[in-house]
């Protein structure tokens, strides 16, 4: 395209206004880096301090279009890039003041919908080595999405995806991306609501997925109610075998099942105090399934030196279905702790358990691919539904953990459980580690 002298006459004016408001030579910058303005350009020099100011950015073969026609509103924002170094570009900013004010406006509105959305990531390889189970290499990614709903209320999303890369699977993968937390938290009143498809933790008893309410009130001391539906029914395999008529089958057979299967609802009501030096507890768990469980826990920790925390927690289970204990505890000691944020930071930890099996549901120990329980200690049902093996577990793990780099965190536990009445134990090596962006 041909354009004339008056035309060409403004752009050279405006090239040369412009770098002139900035006020350093061009002299001071690196090389020009469009290949269309060579350095006898009559140019050279403005356009070089331009670039090197991040005013002008060109195309992205590498040109810089001199010759091209811009609009009202993309030279707006040359001015306001410019205006934004500190140049003194007052004629300009007037002439270009409705478009200048518009850009604003849709700069902000911008701004202020990236603020609205953050996405949040996480990516942990670990590897197991287990006794009584074998081996396993995984690499698990979670995305993690944060929106504001609005000023109050907010939306939750994680995206999730494995991948086995060792050990007794090979290189097996799990090709779906799953969704598995998509819920919304926000006051109602003075009580805090999550509602929808979340983690429902408490990792001594429950460590579970589900669908389903909390509500919470209070801040040191916080009174709680959760209702969940479990929606994870493959989270733990083989925990118990019942004896069923699986479907389309005629004979019954043992068919094993989840601690939780799909579908099973547990509700959780509690109180949780939390002070500078100590935290306290009382949970209780009851379950709307076949075994007809309750369960107490009463937890508390407190630092009793620097660094070093001590915890207890004592659990008291009452089920019509099983037989045996009905009591149990677990004790820990750690000391610091690795901090993702603290390069070098690092910890320490023991605990030992003996957990008849009516106080857990479904603890950490039998998740997430950590499965540090022997075989026996879960237990059978038989055809007329009485439980005929198991009474939970007992034993120690002990672990570390180390920050390499920031937000870049390692850690290694190792665990050695046994059942309680029965014959057989289970030594688990577990080591991970764990990328957080």
């Amino acid at each position: 395209m041909v354009f004339c002298k008056e035309e060409n006459k403004m752009k050279k004016s405006l090239v040369l206004a412009m770098a002139m408001a900035l006020g350093v030579t061009a002299s001071a910058y690196a090389a020009n880096p469009f290949s269309d303005v060579p350095a006898g350009h009559w140019a050279y020099d403005a356009v070089n301090k331009l670039a090197a100011a991040g005013v002008v950015d060109g195309y992205g073969d590498g040109t810089y279009g001199g010759n091209k026609l811009m609009t009202r509103y993309e030279m707006a924002q040359i001015v306001a890039k410019a205006m934004a170094k500190g140049a003194n570009v007052d004629k300009l900013a007037a002439e270009f003041a409705d478009e200048l004010d518009s850009l604003g406006v849709r700069v902000a509105n911008l701004e202020k919908k990236s603020d609205n959305v953050k996405i949040t990531g996480q990516i942990r390889a670990s590897y197991l080595d287990a006794d009584k189970g074998g081996s396993e290499g995984r690499l698990r990614t979670r995305l993690f999405v944060n929106g504001a709903v609005n000023e109050d209320w907010t939306y939750t999303g994680r995206l999730e995806n494995s991948q086995y890369y060792a050990g007794d699977k090979g290189a097996a993968g799990d090709d779906d991306v799953t969704l598995n937390w998509a819920f919304v938290s926000g006051p109602i009143g003075g009580v805090k609501v999550d509602a929808g498809r979340m983690d429902f933790t408490k990792g001594d008893v429950l460590d579970n997925r589900g669908d389903g309410v909390k509500l919470t009130y209070g801040d040191n001391i916080k009174v709680f109610g959760w209702a969940m539906k479990a929606s994870n029914d493959d989270y733990v395999n083989g925990v118990y075998e019942k004896w069923e008529t699986p479907e389309g089958k005629t004979e019954p057979e043992w068919v094993e099942h989840d601690m939780l299967d799909d579908g099973d609802r547990v509700y959780v009501a509690g109180v949780e105090a939390n002070w500078e030096l100590m935290d306290a507890a009382i949970r209780y768990y009851n379950t709307d399934n076949w075994r007809d469980n309750d369960i107490y826990e009463f937890a508390l920790s407190g630092e009793i030196a620097k660094d070093l925390t001590l915890k207890g927690t004592y659990f008291y289970g009452d089920s019509d279905v099983i037989d045996g204990d009905d009591s149990g505890y677990l004790v820990g000691l750690s000391y610091r702790g690795a901090k993702a944020s603290k390069v070098g930071s690092w910890g320490v930890y023991a605990n030992y358990s003996d957990r008849p099996l009516a106080t857990y549901l479904n603890p950490t120990i039998f998740s997430g691919g950590y499965a540090a329980y022997p075989a026996d200690a879960n237990w059978v049902v038989d055809k007329n539904g009485n439980v005929t093996s198991g009474d939970g577990y007992q034993g120690f793990d002990v672990g570390a953990n180390v920050t390499l780099a920031k937000n870049i965190v390692a850690g290694v536990k190792y665990a050695d459980f046994e059942s309680r009445e029965g014959d057989t134990d289970n030594q688990v090596i577990w080591s991970e580690v764990v990328f957080t962006f």
